[in-house]
């Protein structure tokens, strides 16, 4: 029997099975964590730029009104390519202004987009909710867009599990004050 035993750890046959039985899955494993870790990081990317040339294509507007609003947004849909911004995503185009040098206020508001997301800035009418450092001064306005989109892993699922990325980008108008919609 002790011989028996010798003889089993001499023999070399089958090594290389053993040791792929044991690397292909950390290999595999590293594989798809590489595949899910950069979509995560290009759709991270996606809504920044979303935001910043939604914001930009407003903020260059003289007069804006709800028509040319959603022509801005289909644009927008196009730098999104190839995730959906309709079916899993919303954007929310806000104007921030101070008319009387008090206090930013929202001065209208926007949603596209069939997913969840509550703007950060404060609801239409309100008072502004601004981040730190930043302030409107009287008489201004700001344009704030944001970009919300629900991700959902596609490989890594149990792993990564989903998350709602989240980006805004400011912009004062060029061409006028965008305080207002026009009809």
């Amino acid at each position: 029997m002790l011989s028996a035993i010798r003889q089993f750890i001499r023999n070399r046959r089958g090594t290389l099975a053993v040791e792929m039985a044991m690397a292909v899955p950390v290999i595999f494993s590293l594989m798809l964590a590489g595949v899910e870790v950069t979509r995560y990081v290009l759709l991270n990317q996606k809504i920044e730029r979303t935001s910043a040339t939604m914001a930009d294509l407003v903020a260059q507007s003289d007069v804006l009104s709800e028509a040319s609003l959603i022509n801005l947004t289909g644009a927008a849909a196009h730098v999104m390519t190839p995730y959906d911004i309709d079916a899993a995503g919303r954007i929310v185009v806000s104007s921030l202004t101070n008319p009387s040098g008090s206090e930013a206020r929202v001065a209208w508001q926007r949603g596209y987009g069939a997913g969840a997301g509550a703007s950060h800035f404060g609801l239409e009418g309100g008072p502004a909710q601004l981040p730190d450092g930043f302030v409107v001064r009287g008489g201004e306005n700001v344009i704030a867009v944001e970009v919300f989109y629900a991700y959902e892993p596609m490989l890594a699922a149990k792993v990564m599990g989903a998350k709602e990325l989240y980006n805004f980008a400011l912009f004062r108008p060029r061409f006028g004050s965008l305080a207002s919609l026009s009809p």
